[in-house]
Parts: structure tokens; sequence; C-alpha cells
């Protein structure tokens, strides 16, 4: 009998041979999209006859810098970022991939598209360039934190699709609370501690009795949405003044920080959820990739049995990680209502703890990904909302879809091949 053992060369050359076909078949679709701009957009009869687009730099009400407006020529523009983007496509095709260059070009390509998009809709029109960032900061806030809660669950080798409800367990109850007490900051905690109340269930089920954890997380998701709506409708609503009152906390300026150009009145005249946010990031960034806690619950999610016979305590890391991560979303649900002085209502999530998971996997598991992936759904919604009033040639509907196109795109091709922690999703014990 013979047998033939694989050479090192063949065992790498189908991923090589994958890899190179990617990069001709993301490159062609890149030049692809680039052409439509340039014909859509560039030489569309919206942008014909010299028409400008103009976008104001100043967010209304906010002080800082006064910036002038910025006015393009709408079709020069339009067809000069859509050339840039196939010229992009053919760079793709050219170089042989590595993730920094894929990154670029990614992000350089969705800019000049987008940007030619925006020339386009705007031409002989006026949008406040500064009102859609601002827009993206807060569509994004629950977005980042669901995608937090996730970065710590699944890091630690525990799924969690139950973030939509935590959404709904913590915005219902920092409505409740901040209504009945007349306390902001109690409504805060209670809305964490509802986020939190949820995660210790889905760690119990997973840990304890082993339940299928996609399954448990729909489930969580229907009591959550079920047990809420029972509120509302019987509670909530019928005295919405004394227990669900529209509240909000004040936006704090930042001396300073607040006067940079554009940004400064965007990122630094928020409110302290906004700033919770920000801080959180950086922590969790910091010690899942830079302290022992980070290692050890890394190793939980890569490999429990190696890190238990270490010592590591797995079931002690999962609950204490998941319940952790229950507080965050559970203040992504705070910020859904005494956030954004909105009352509580039925199903008010709408979707974003599914958006929340979708910028995990697209920024890798890894907190600074799951952050660039927020902002940039959060920048589609912005999009939506504001080109709207405009009367552009796009169907509303197709706008307000945008966000939920952005996240189908993101996930099924955008990403390309990302792996989730190994023992994601798998008891242990």
């Amino acid at each position: 009998m013979t047998t033939t053992l694989a050479t090192p060369s063949a065992a790498t050359e189908a991923p090589a041979t994958g890899r190179s076909r990617r990069r001709w078949y993301v490159g062609g679709v890149m030049i692809l999209i680039g052409a439509y701009g340039l014909v859509a957009f560039g030489l569309g009869t919206r942008t014909a006859h010299g028409r400008t687009s103009t976008f104001g730099l100043d967010l209304v009400g906010a002080g800082g810098v006064d910036m002038p407006d910025l006015k393009v020529p709408a079709a020069t523009t339009a067809m000069v970022l859509s050339v840039i983007c196939v010229a992009l496509g053919v760079a793709r095709m050219a170089v042989e991939p590595r993730r920094l260059w894929r990154v670029l070009t990614t992000t350089a390509f969705l800019a000049c598209f987008i940007a030619a998009f925006l020339v386009w809709a705007t031409a002989n029109q006026s949008l406040n360039f500064a009102s859609v960032l601002n827009a993206t900061v807060l569509a994004a806030v629950p977005l980042i934190l669901g995608a937090l809660c996730g970065v710590l669950c699944e890091r630690s080798g525990v799924i969690n699709v139950a973030i939509e409800g935590q959404f709904l367990f913590g915005a219902c109850a920092a409505a409740f609370t901040a209504s009945l007490t007349g306390s902001l900051w109690a409504g805060l905690v209670a809305g964490c501690l509802a986020g939190a109340l949820l995660g210790a269930i889905l760690a119990v089920f997973a840990n304890r009795y082993k339940v299928q954890q996609v399954v448990l997380g729909v489930v969580l998701n229907l009591l959550a949405a079920g047990l809420t709506g029972f509120l509302y409708d019987r509670i909530l609503q019928p005295n919405s003044g004394g227990y669900n009152q529209a509240l909000a906390f004040p936006n704090l300026r930042i001396p300073g920080l607040v006067s940079i150009p554009v940004i400064g009145p965007v990122l630094f005249n928020q409110n302290i959820i906004v700033y919770a946010t920000m801080v959180l990031i950086a922590v969790v960034q910091f010690g899942l990739f830079h302290t022992r806690w980070g290692l050890r619950t890394r190793a939980v999610g890569e490999h429990p049995t190696a890190a238990d016979t270490v010592g590591i305590k797995v079931l002690a890391t999962r609950y204490r990680n998941v319940i952790i991560g229950g507080l965050i979303s559970g203040l992504g649900g705070v910020w859904l209502t005494i956030g954004l002085n909105i009352p509580f209502n039925k199903n008010m999530a709408a979707g974003q703890g599914f958006i929340a998971l979708a910028a995990l996997i697209f920024g890798r598991w890894s907190p600074l990904g799951a952050l660039s992936a927020a902002l940039l759904f959060g920048f589609f919604e912005a999009i939506s909302t504001s080109l709207q009033p405009l009367g552009t040639p796009v169907p509303s509907q197709f706008l307000t879809m945008a966000p939920y196109l952005a996240t189908i795109f993101a996930v099924a091709g955008l990403v390309g091949h990302v792996r989730a922690p190994a023992a994601d999703g798998q008891p242990y014990g």
C-alpha cells in the first residue's frame, strides 16, 4: 500500500490560493461599485449643471469654534471620489493581501463611496455634517455597550444572544426607577442591575444546566420582551406621569476639548453615559489584553481544560464575566431611556442588540474593533435619518433599512474569515 504524505508547500497552497482568489473577488467588486458611483453619482442628472453641495461643520447650540460651511462642486467631487474607489479596487487586486492593507483599503473605499453618495444626495442642498457626526455618536453608544458585553461573554466561552433582552430590561428598569424616585442616578443603577440580572440567569442556565446557549439567548429575549411589554401595558402606560417620565442626564462640557473644531462639540459636550462608554472601551481593551484577568479570560475562552489544569477557575471566570457584561449591556438599556430623554416603549431596542452582536463579529471580538464597527453602523443610521428631510431620490424606506443592510453586508462579506474563541458556546464541567 502506498502512502502519500502532504509536503509543507502542498499544505499551504490551498490557503494561499484562497486568499489570492478572494483578493481578486473583493477588488473586482470594489471596481464595479466604484464604476457605478462614477455613473450614478458623478454623471447623474442630479449633480449636473454646476450644482454645489454644502456641508455644515458647526453643531448647532453646542458652542465651540465657528467653522465655515464646506461647499464643493457636486459632479466633479463625486466623480473624483468614485475614481478613487476604482483605483482602490485595482490596488486591492494588485497587492498581496495583508490584514493592515485590507483594513486600510476597505476603510478608504467606504469613506470615498459614502462621501460620493452624500455629495450626490445633497446637490444644491445643505447637510449639517456635524449633526450627522453627533447622531452617529448617539446611535453608536448602545451598540458599543452591547458589543463590549458580547466581548466579555464570548471571550469567556459563553455566547450571549440575549443582549437585546438586556437592553429592554435595563431601559424599563431605568425609566421606572428614575420616574418613581426622581433620581437619575437611581435609574442608572437599577438599569445596570436589571441587565446584570438577565446576565446572571444566562450564566446559570449556560454553565450549571448546560442549556444550548443560542436557544437560551433567544428565550431570554422573548422573556424580556414579554415581561417589559406586560409592565408597560399594566403599569407604565396608564400612569406615565408617575412611572414613565421622559428624563435625561444633562450634557457636561469639557473645557478646552470642546473647542476642537468639528469633533469637539460632538465628543466633549455629551452626558455622563457617553463619557462612561469611552472609559469602558479603554478599560476593557486594556484589561483584556494587558492584565492577568484578561489573560485568564482569553485562556478560558480558548482552552478551558488547559486553563483548569493551571489553577484557573473556569466556571467562576465565566460567571463573573457574564454578569459584568450584563451590567454593561444594562447601561446600554439605560441610554435608550434616561440617556436620550425618551420614555420607555415596548420593544424600543428595535434590534440594536443584534446589531451589537454584528459589531462584535465585525470587530473580531476586540473592544476597539467593535468600536469601529459600532461607529460604522451608527453612521449609517444617522445618514438615513438626516437625508430623509432633504427629499433625496433614494426612497425613505431604503434609507431606514440602511443600518440593517450595513449589518448584513458587514457580517457576510467585509470581515472576511473570522474565528470566534475556540471554546465559545461549549459548556464546561
